[in-house]
């Protein structure tokens, strides 16, 4: 089992070390990517304008620019609401950057009541990600919402 409190005592610690977004940012995806098991993507999207842009992540290459509203993680942000996705292929407007993921878990990021980014993690297992996941990864994001500090051109 995931100890998500250990993941958020070591996000909270980079963060004194370094609030700043992009290392921020990077260090989570590398927390979360070395943590999870049974995943192949872990990483960031941030808003920009009406659009998704790629942040940092640990993974594949994927996808650069994704719209609002499309896909898991642009249905994430529309609806700002937690996407648990058991089967990628049944979700209306699956978004393939990797063929090989089956499962996805999609968190939105707040700033200033905002959404203006959204985690994602994806798993080539189907079913991969549970309500311990979710409840895990919320309070993984409210510790980024509390620490991170953005650049008025991240976002």
């Amino acid at each position: 089992m995931t100890d998500y409190s250990i993941m958020t005592e070591q996000l909270k610690a980079l963060a004194e070390t370094d609030a700043y977004y992009v290392p921020l940012f990077s260090n989570a995806a590398a927390i979360l990517w070395e943590a999870l098991p049974d995943i192949n993507w872990a990483g960031f999207y941030l808003v920009r304008g009406e659009q998704l842009v790629l942040g940092p992540f640990q993974g594949k290459v994927a996808c650069v620019h994704i719209r609002r509203g499309a896909g898991v993680c642009g249905t994430a942000w529309e609806r700002d609401e937690m996407q648990l996705v058991p089967d990628v292929h049944a979700f209306p407007g699956h978004i393939a950057c990797d063929g090989a993921s089956n499962s996805e878990i999609v968190v939105p990021i707040h700033r200033d009541g905002e959404v203006c980014g959204v985690l994602d993690i994806d798993s080539p297992s189907f079913g991969r990600f549970s309500e311990a996941d979710r409840e895990g990864l919320e309070e993984f994001v409210r510790t980024l919402e509390r620490t991170v500090i953005f650049s008025e051109e991240a976002v």
